[in-house]
């Protein structure tokens, strides 16, 4: 393995744990889509610094950036205020009119320089390592990696120090005001601190890649556990095995690094989507499946409880009288006697259903709750 090959991986490494951060309380919020929104939005800002410092490499890119995402939550907040229309379009509205001022601009003033959409769209993880920071004619690595790691030591620091006011005014906004710990003022710099990661990984990795590592591990994640302080962990745990796993990939495959790094996100989710202990399709699938059954069997219970002791009993308490009294198919019936059985809550006589004690109680409890 080449010394380049590990200085992509350790960005994208540092990139995916930098997203997913702020990722988490972005899912939390119900707030997925102003990762796209500020990510395409800020273009305007980064072209606008550019304008003034002329340096594709000023720090003053990272604050126009900063500046314009703070201006996206504004606008769609605004729009959201008149009431008249929701989240998603107020988000539809704003972020492809900010957008497309940034193509047009590009377009009209820096079709010269290197500063085009596909670079902030698509990125190049290849081409990370051979942009380096030279301090007093010494070689320290790649800027992508030392601008990430810092982004991701600020994300880092403000979460932890943070940590209370985030969490209350994440669940309970109304509360958190409430007790003074100013929730707005909490939101406008979480999504600062979005936008910030967002302009700082445009060069490395594209805004489409931003979007997958600062939503995808934290959705996962959020099907896994429902404490905050863990789906933070295994938000940046998911997102490092996507960055890995992606970058593994579009070796074996020839294929762009990104690209591969965005689809092993949607792997890895889909993954945990169907295989997630409590929340995964397959978990409630079987889960539904079970409570079909358990309401069967109470049914039967309370059937068989009935006519327990009463002259028609020998006629009602048969296996082939349930199709006619509950109206089940045979089929039905005899799997439901089967599970009944197994579950020791009766047993069979011949051809006569008789409770147990466990299905007497079951009854009862069943009779009891309606």
């Amino acid at each position: 393995m080449t010394i380049e090959q590990l200085e992509i991986q350790a960005i994208a490494v540092i990139v995916s744990a930098a997203c997913a951060v702020p990722g988490v309380f972005l899912v939390l919020r119900r707030m997925a889509m102003m990762s796209d929104a500020i990510s395409h939005a800020i273009l305007p800002g980064i072209v606008v610094a550019f304008f003034v410092t002329h340096d594709l490499n000023s720090p003053l890119l990272i604050l126009g950036a900063a500046v314009t995402g703070i201006f996206t939550v504004f606008l769609v907040e605004s729009i959201l205020r008149t009431r008249l229309l929701k989240e998603d379009a107020a988000i539809g509205l704003v972020f492809p009119i900010l957008f497309s001022i940034g193509v047009v601009l590009i377009a009209r003033f820096a079709g010269d320089v290197h500063l085009d959409t596909d670079a902030v769209l698509l990125g190049e993880l290849a081409f990370a390592p051979f942009d380096r920071w030279v301090v007093f004619g010494t070689d320290v690595g790649p800027k992508a990696l030392w601008m990430m790691s810092g982004i991701l030591i600020l994300n880092t620091v403000f979460i932890i120090a943070f940590y209370k006011e985030l969490k209350l005014s994440t669940f309970d906004a109304g509360l958190a005001a409430a007790l003074g710990f100013l929730p707005g003022v909490m939101h406008y710099v979480l999504m600062t601190l979005v936008s910030i990661t967002a302009v700082g990984a445009f060069d490395a990795v594209g805004s489409i890649l931003v979007v997958a590592l600062m939503i995808g591990p934290p959705a996962a994640a959020y099907l896994l556990t429902d404490r905050l302080s863990l789906m933070i962990i295994l938000s940046i745990v998911i997102g490092i095995v996507s960055a890995l796993g992606g970058y593994w990939m579009a070796y074996l495959l020839d294929a762009s690094i990104a690209g591969c790094m965005a689809t092993a996100v949607g792997l890895v989710f889909t993954a945990v989507l169907l295989a997630a202990p409590d929340k995964g399709v397959v978990s409630v699938l079987r889960r539904r499946w079970r409570q079909q059954w358990t309401f069967a069997e109470k049914m039967l219970a309370i059937h068989l409880r009935h006519h327990e002791g009463l002259p028609e009993a020998r006629r009602e308490n048969r296996a082939a009288h349930l199709q006619e009294h509950l109206g089940w198919a045979p089929d039905f019936s005899e799997r439901v006697v089967w599970f009944a059985e197994r579950d020791g809550l009766l047993s069979r006589r011949g051809e006569y259903l008789i409770l147990t004690d466990a299905g007497r109680e079951l009854a009862a409890e069943a009779i009891v709750q309606n």
